[in-house]
């Protein structure tokens, strides 16, 4: 989907078709993931991506999003930090972290990211 400059989108309407998270990633039940890019905006790529209730490890891309839907804990394996998303949570992550996304509420960003990295980005 690549809406034509100067429109809007309802984000929280997308349907995003979502996949079973790869079994060695998995930390609790059986969490999804889904997204689709929404546009380009010069090297970056805007997107929404979803997750269902369940834990899950990740190696994080070079991002800021926007929680729009939802709750979950990001736990860092560096250091143990928590951070804590709801809707209107507005979150930086680094290129190689590695976390467990922990979600208690299906959660819904809206992401940007550099286009070659949201390629292969999970969360």
């Amino acid at each position: 989907m690549t809406p034509q400059a100067s429109t809007a989108i309802a984000a929280l309407d997308l349907t995003i078709l979502h996949e079973p998270v790869e079994a060695d990633q998995v930390v609790d039940g059986t969490p999804t993931t889904g997204s689709t890019t929404v546009t380009t905006f010069g090297e970056l790529e805007v997107g929404v991506w979803e997750m269902t209730v369940g834990a899950m490890r990740d190696v994080e891309s070079d991002e800021v999003f926007v929680v729009i839907a939802g709750r979950a804990t990001v736990t860092f394996d560096a250091d143990d930090r928590v951070m804590n998303l709801s809707p209107g949570s507005v979150a930086r992550l680094a290129a190689g972290e590695q976390t467990v996304w922990t979600v208690t509420e299906t959660i819904r960003k809206v992401y940007l990211a550099e286009t070659q990295i949201a390629e292969m980005s999970i969360a």
